[in-house]
C-alpha cells in the first residue's frame, strides 16, 4: 500500500495521523523504544507543520523554538513547511526547522 504523503492529506486525515502516530509513539515509549519514539515523534512534528499556514510565518521574525525554552530561531526565507535560518547566539550554522516547531513571541506588554 502506498503511503500519502502529508502534502496530500486533508485537515481530518492529517488529525487521524498524528492520533495514530501519538498512539505508536506513546508505546514505543512504555516499551523503552527510544528510537522508535524519536522517530515517531519528529513525523508527528512534520504532520502538524501541514496544519499551519507557512504564509502566518515572516522571514525576519524571531520565534521561540517549542521544546527548547529559552531557544529562539530567526527566519531568513520560507520553504513550504520548513523555516531556514539561525538560532539567536546559536553555534550552529543555517538549518530548516519545521513550523509546528516555532511559536510566535508573546506581546510583551
Amino acid at each position: 500500500m502506498q503511503e500519502k504523503r502529508y502534502s496530500t492529506m486533508t485537515t481530518y486525515e492529517l488529525q487521524q495521523e498524528i492520533a495514530s502516530l501519538n498512539e505508536k509513539a506513546r508505546k514505543a515509549e512504555q516499551m523503552g523504544m527510544v528510537n522508535e519514539f524519536a522517530v515517531l515523534e519528529r513525523k508527528v512534528i512534520m504532520a502538524k507543520s501541514y496544519l499551519l499556514n507557512p504564509d502566518d510565518f515572516s522571514p525576519g521574525e524571531i520565534y521561540e523554538i517549542d521544546g527548547d525554552p529559552g531557544v529562539y530561531f530567526k527566519i531568513e526565507y520560507m520553504n513550504g513547511v520548513f523555516a531556514w535560518g539561525f538560532r539567536l547566539n546559536g553555534s550552529k550554522g543555517e538549518e530548516a526547522l519545521p513550523i509546528s516547531m516555532l511559536k510566535k513571541l508573546e506581546e510583551r506588554g
